[in-house]
């Protein structure tokens, strides 16, 4: 059984069609991209993956229980976890204390004025762990609203692993970054997939990080499946370079 099943899911804003029986499944330790042309539906997919649209049509298989009608917290309990094109994070506090929140809120802390010191000890560890993992050693105590959109993306994604996922959704996650910026998240996410062997859904605007990165491709294209395969077999698709790959290079 693949930890994400996906099986003819669509979705309908009154008359617009945003996604129309889209199926795809996604295997533990998985790294799954997503692209497709503005428009094609990748967000409002994304959107359904993570709870906060319920399929107009449809189901979703998460870690084998059907999780098409659950609410977003309780995909996050489950072990689904996301970020989002516009970064969220609290800008007013330091990374740390970001990092802090997500990580007593897995623990089951947050709410509790009283905490042992082990607790304490606990909470502390994984914090250093997952600043260590983000590469932001040396500006935990900064806020977070004064680093670069790099490091509040990193920020960002270890909030998201402090939840432990089983399943990691990033999209977009180099937005508005550049060359180097996009190259360092491109490795922080290697790294996340490879060394926290982590299932990861990504939608990605950027060819390099997705072609780099991916060992499957699914293509959108006006809210239904185009192609899906391996990068290889997806640079070589004709419909793929017409419809996509294509328009992206005539653009450059």
């Amino acid at each position: 059984m693949s930890l994400l099943e996906v099986h003819n899911v669509s979705q309908h804003f009154g008359e617009l069609v945003a996604v129309k029986n889209v199926s795809l499944n996604v295997e533990e330790g998985e790294l799954h991209a997503i692209i497709g042309p503005n428009g094609a539906g990748k967000t409002t997919f994304f959107n359904m993956l993570s709870g906060f649209y319920q399929p107009t049509h449809g189901h979703i298989v998460f870690d084998g229980i059907d999780c098409t009608a659950m609410p977003p917290q309780t995909r996050v309990a489950r072990g689904m976890a996301r970020t989002f094109q516009i970064t969220e994070v609290f800008r007013e506090l330091t990374v740390r204390e970001n990092i802090r929140v997500a990580v007593e809120v897995t623990q089951g802390l947050r709410l509790k004025v009283f905490r042992s010191r082990q607790q304490a000890a606990e909470t502390d560890e994984r914090v250093d762990e997952l600043i260590e993992i983000g590469k932001l050693t040396g500006k935990e105590n900064r806020y977070v609203g004064e680093l670069s959109h790099g490091d509040q993306r990193s920020t960002e994604i270890m909030m998201a692993l402090a939840l432990k996922p089983k399943l990691l959704l990033l999209d977009e996650p180099a937005a508005g970054m550049g060359n180097q910026e996009t190259y360092d998240t491109a490795l922080l996410i290697r790294r996340l997939h490879r060394s926290q062997k982590l299932t990861i859904i990504l939608v990605e605007h950027d060819m390099r990080v997705i072609f780099n990165l991916a060992d499957r491709i699914t293509v959108l294209t006006e809210g239904e499946v185009l192609d899906q395969g391996t990068p290889d077999e997806i640079a070589a698709s004709e419909k793929v370079q017409v419809a996509y790959l294509g328009e992206q290079h005539e653009g450059a």
